[in-house]
């Protein structure tokens, strides 16, 4: 079942496409040809803007884990083998703290349906049963509703769309492994004897740096736009709150 037939989901469809339309007619005497992309940059930035709370918070929750992070080595190396044990005595060092092992997840469930709805008048030819001009529009010489993986597919792939969306590929994939080294995911030790390794968590959580470029390659121009400059602005932003709010125990 398609969730975009929803009446609700439809009419709030129906809704952010008349606005990115109008943002880009406002546009076009001052960006020509490219006021459809810059109208999608200049929403997402707005979107990404008013969701810097959720950044906040998911940024304060990994200075407590990492403020607590000797404390918790130290309660699994005498409760590794009292698992039971372990998760009260976890829960209650969080709770001692005032804070909370699952804290900055509400706000990652509470930004999904609007970056969802975002992202899905990217994504669909047809909205509230009009066609989705968004995706005709060509700021580069490639039509916004164009994907490269689809474009090869059918043998249309032109040198303009391997070039832009190319560059978007490799933006998105540079600022993926950029965040990679910058925000390197420190796995807790396996208890003493046992044979679980962290390696082979640490390579999916390294590959999964770079699904977004992946992606890029799948979904049309629009989305792609959408996603680079997604990460550009949360590389930024976690670069800028990690000073204010630094996780080094």
């Amino acid at each position: 079942m398609d969730l975009t037939t929803l009446p609700l989901v439809s009419t709030l469809l129906d809704l952010t496409y008349t606005g990115l339309m109008a943002l880009t007619s406002l546009l076009a005497p001052v960006t020509g040809a490219a006021s459809a992309a810059m109208a999608i940059v200049l929403v997402t930035l707005v979107v990404r803007a008013a969701l810097t709370p959720a950044g906040i918070a998911q940024a304060k929750a990994e200075q407590v884990r990492a403020r607590l992070a000797p404390r918790l080595r130290d309660l699994q190396k005498r409760h590794r083998g009292n698992p039971e044990r372990l998760q009260r005595e976890t829960v209650q060092l969080y709770r001692s703290e005032g804070a909370s092992p699952f804290a900055g997840v509400l706000p990652i469930l509470i930004q999904a349906p609007l970056v969802g709805l975002l992202y899905s008048v990217f994504l669909h030819p047809t909205i509230a049963g009009h066609p989705n001009e968004l995706l005709a529009e060509a700021p580069f010489g490639v039509p916004l509703g164009t994907s490269l993986a689809g474009a090869v597919a059918a043998g249309a792939a032109t040198a303009s769309t391997w070039l832009v969306i190319g560059c978007l590929v490799l933006v998105i994939a540079f600022v993926g492994e950029l965040t990679r080294r910058l925000f390197r995911v420190t796995l807790p030790e396996p208890a003493s004897g046992s044979s679980r390794s962290p390696v082979p968590l640490a390579g999916i959580l390294g590959v999964l740096q770079f699904a977004t470029a992946v992606i890029a390659v799948l979904v049309p121009l629009a989305a792609g736009l959408y996603l680079a400059t997604t990460v550009v602005w949360t590389l930024g932003q976690r670069l800028v709150l990690r000073r204010i709010y630094p996780s080094t125990p």
